[in-house]
């Protein structure tokens, strides 16, 4: 993604997915806002974006992280909210296994108190290796961490897959997190 479009792409995140006040944006329950109003917004405050390019971001996030309602004219962040948002999302039966990224001077606490969501609203897992590998990266020395989400779920902790396919769930207890060899 060219530079330009980073920017708009890292601006719509921070407003869709935890400022939308800065711009004066409403959102709904659900983390829609209105397309109209967050281009309009963003123009305000300085940010050059049309729907043109609005399209292209939300096409060209190789993450996928937002997604336009079937009309086309609402816009929200497919995960990573943290405000307050229902996303509608069912519970699912995950994969045996899920993994979590994150920096290696992070995990003496996790193997304290687990994993929690911090400031957003749900812990963050991905189906595979790599994709965690890259998110530990963005945070430091990267550290792969393996969720028995398999025996999580039979232990009454649900699970949700965001329309971008990130597992997302509430808080990963300890006793579910595989530490050994994990670093990357």
């Amino acid at each position: 993604m060219e530079k330009s479009l980073v920017r708009v792409s890292k601006f719509v995140s921070l407003v869709l997915r935890h400022d939308p006040g800065r711009i004066g944006l409403r959102v709904d329950d659900a983390g829609w806002a209105d397309v109209g109003e967050l281009i309009a917004g963003a123009r305000a405050a300085g940010v050059e974006m049309d729907r043109a390019t609005l399209e292209r971001v939300v096409a060209e996030n190789e993450k996928k992280r937002f997604a336009f309602s079937d009309d086309g004219t609402r816009i929200r962040a497919s995960q990573g909210h943290s405000i307050g948002v229902d996303l509608g999302l069912e519970p699912v039966e995950p994969p045996q296994v899920l993994y979590h990224g994150t920096a290696t001077r992070s995990v003496d606490s996790i193997r304290r108190s687990g994993l929690h969501s911090a400031s957003r609203t749900h812990v963050h897992l991905s189906a595979d290796v790599e994709t965690a590998r890259s998110v530990g990266q963005r945070h430091g020395r990267p550290a792969i961490l393996a969720i028995a989400a398999g025996r999580m779920h039979r232990d009454g902790h649900a699970f949700y897959r965001s329309a971008n396919g990130v597992w997302l769930t509430d808080a990963v207890p300890v006793e579910y997190i595989g530490f050994g060899g994990a670093d990357a």
